[in-house]
């Protein structure tokens, strides 16, 4: 057979790839007339879409199915890089097979270009990839398997094949599955580590569960029960959101530089963090991560040592091994008689009682929606088996991930590690393909113009999918940006500025969507009520006020050098009062007025 046919129908039946997201090129004419006959072929407008609709269809399948991208020579790879570094950062499965000029046009080191659109893929996306190849001539589907399943940590791997090696006729015997590498990890050091984390509890009085992304939604699920019986308060990442319901009762929320207020102030007065699956990245930690749960010894296991060894935050113990292995020797091991944390749960109900999701402090003109009343009441309509998508950079993502309560078996993806605008869309796309499921995306009408070619797949999908476009004339966060770091120097954040956005109802006519828009803040329940019982796809116009405040927030202040300073997680503006301060930062004490580390006198 043609070595194309090969290698998919050896992706179908032994690596459980069933979907194809791809744009026809001349380059990959072989890997797509093999396609066609393997799996199901959905072709999207622009190849970026491909990738990332194959990442999300990835993360939210609920039978280990996959999805590949299929891209031509060229342009068909430079397109969809923004995708490749996407799922690099978030640690992401996603198989790009990309096309390339017959092995006898490829060119010679030291000449730019032979072939038509012949570029080095291999060498153009090596940095952002686990594995990056290029097959000059046919190799057994085994070797494949190893280029695939060859890292600890999941990320994208690029398959480059010219289009005679396509094309080329194999006679290879009928392949074995190989065995898929377990990666091995010392199991002394692990009892050993487990043994510290359950010493540390005894002694502890403020501990402090925080879920990763790294942690499985499956491991997660099974250890929820045992979780809320320890009593130990449990937050939760951006990409680990939905690894712990909101309903728990020690589900102490998202900490993060764009946090909820009252987990913020909460991690940093802990006295221990269990960190599971998690980088503890910047945008975790502050960029103040000297200041980062000052009183607290923290203990983090990832799966990658050099996350472990970056040198922020310190860390009093860390072990490089699977977050849910770990947690379920925990879990088990773990006797909640024996320690009491009821005195700490109380000052965390005392902390959320006082501060609203949804801060005082922000501001929407009359005849617009409050993006935080309208994520409130979308958490309460949707239903435990739907799946929420709410973008990735701007105003609408970071109050969908201030304000979002997550029910248990919703299924919540975003790519915050490259935040790139444009995301929402295609995501949307690849996790309603793959769970079947009501699929709701909350997106910036500026992010969502990056990518809103993407409405001809969701209309020929006929996929059940309801598209929130927050409708602000432009760039929400750039807009405030420039207001408090440029005097309002306003530039390319939206129309007024020179930012070309369309009339969303006359985009939705052009593509025989069904269009609403909500502009009644009395009857968004309601509308949102109907809107999710409707089957199939829409486009939803919500009208968010230009000037909207986002509040609570890191401040970060521009020195005189050029460097900036932001404030550590505790330290959101709007400022706390001293009555406030006194009475739920009292564990902080002099170290309250600490900003990137260094002791200021108090004020």
């Amino acid at each position: 057979m043609k070595y194309a046919e090969y290698l998919l129908s050896n992706l179908a039946k032994q690596e459980k790839y069933t979907h194809c997201y791809f744009v026809a090129g001349g380059n990959t004419m072989h890997l797509l007339d093999s396609a066609r006959k393997l799996f199901r072929c959905i072709p999207v407008i622009n190849e970026v879409a491909a990738g990332i609709a194959a990442e999300y269809f990835n993360e939210t399948n609920p039978n280990g199915q996959k999805a590949f991208a299929l891209v031509t020579a060229g342009p068909g790879l430079t397109n969809i890089v923004t995708a490749i570094a996407g799922a690099y950062l978030e640690s992401r499965e996603l198989l790009v097979i990309g096309g390339q000029v017959k092995t006898q046009d490829l060119k010679p080191a030291n000449l730019r270009q032979r072939g038509m659109q012949e570029i080095d893929g291999v060498k153009l996306v090596e940095s952002v990839t686990v594995n990056s190849t290029r097959l000059d001539s046919p190799i057994e589907f085994a070797q494949v398997q190893q280029l695939l399943n060859s890292a600890n940590r999941p990320g994208p791997v690029f398959l480059e094949i010219p289009l005679d090696i396509q094309g080329s006729e194999v006679e290879f015997t009928p392949s074995v599955t190989l065995e898929r590498a377990i990666s091995t990890f010392p199991k002394e050091r692990r009892s050993e580590f487990i043994e510290e984390i359950l010493t540390g509890l005894k002694k502890s009085s403020r501990p402090i569960f925080l879920l990763g992304g790294g942690l499985s939604r499956s491991v997660a699920g099974i250890n929820s029960a045992k979780l809320a019986k320890t009593g130990i308060p449990v937050m939760t990442t951006w990409n680990g959101m939905d690894r712990y319901g909101s309903n728990q009762p020690n589900n102490w929320g998202r900490p993060n530089t764009w946090g909820q207020r009252s987990s913020n102030i909460l991690i940093q007065q802990a006295d221990m963090i269990i960190a599971l699956g998690t980088r503890l990245g910047l945008q975790q930690t502050g960029f103040a991560w000297q200041a980062f749960a000052p009183l607290a010894r923290i203990y983090q296991v990832d799966i990658d040592q050099h996350e472990l060894e970056k040198g922020h935050p310190i860390l009093s113990g860390s072990l490089a091994d699977d977050a849910g292995v770990v947690l379920k020797e925990l879990m088990s091991q773990y006797e909640p008689t024996s320690c009491d944390f009821s005195e700490w749960r109380e000052f965390g109900k005392t902390v959320f009682d006082h501060f609203p999701l949804n801060d005082r402090n922000n501001q929407t003109s009359p005849g617009f929606i409050s993006p935080y009343v309208f994520i409130e009441s979308l958490s309460r309509t949707l239903s435990n088996d739907s799946v929420f998508i709410p973008c990735s950079s701007g105003g609408a993502f970071t109050v969908s991930m201030q304000t979002f309560k997550v029910k248990e078996g919703q299924k919540v993806v975003t790519n915050k590690g490259l935040a790139s605008m444009g995301y929402g869309l295609s995501g949307a796309i690849g996790a309603a393909e793959s769970t079947g499921l009501l699929t709701a995306l909350v997106e910036g009408d500026g992010g969502f113009a990056q990518n809103i070619q993407e409405l001809g797949t969701v209309v020929q999908g006929k996929l059940n999918l309801k598209m929130f476009v927050f409708s602000n004339s432009g760039y929400a966060s750039i807009r405030m940006t420039q207001k408090n770091y440029f005097n309002g120097a306003y530039l390319g954040c939206d129309i007024e500025t020179g930012l070309g956005l369309p009339d969303l109802r006359m985009i939705a006519a052009a593509y025989n969507l069904p269009y609403t828009s909500i502009v009644n803040s009395d009857e968004i329940d309601q509308n949102l009520e109907e809107i999710c019982k409707r089957v199939g796809p829409e486009l939803i116009e919500v009208r968010i006020d230009p000037d909207q405040t986002y509040y609570p927030k890191i401040t970060s202040r521009i020195l005189e050098n050029g460097t900036m300073e932001s404030n550590p997680l505790h330290l959101m503006t709007p400022d706390l009062s001293t009555e406030e301060i006194s009475k739920f930062l009292p564990y902080l004490s002099d170290r309250l007025w600490e900003s990137s580390g260094t002791p200021k006198e108090k004020q």
